[in-house]
């Protein structure tokens, strides 16, 4: 006998995944930085870097928006390009 397979809800089926990751390791004043979002998690860094990478992340979502795109959505190479138009000079 064969054991049931549980079966995913609609809305688990159609569901797609996706998020950003950041990991900054440049921190060397013990502070352990922490800041997740909907879509995102951004660990560790400096201060500033921390900083850098929280205001890429909401500038990134902030133009996905206004393309009206999704991050599971979009193709890598656009995504790059929007990380890199969204990262604080």
């Amino acid at each position: 006998m064969t054991p049931k397979k549980k079966k995913k809800s609609p809305a688990a089926r159609k569901t797609p995944k996706a998020a950003l990751l950041g990991v900054g390791l440049d921190n060397d004043d013990g502070h352990k930085r922490i800041t997740t979002g909907e879509q995102f998690a951004i660990v560790g860094g400096s201060e500033e870097t921390h900083g850098r990478m929280t205001e890429t992340v909401v500038k990134t979502f902030e133009e996905l928006k206004s393309r009206r795109k999704h991050l599971h959505t979009v193709e890598p190479q656009e995504l790059a390009e929007i990380l890199h138009k969204s990262t604080p000079r």
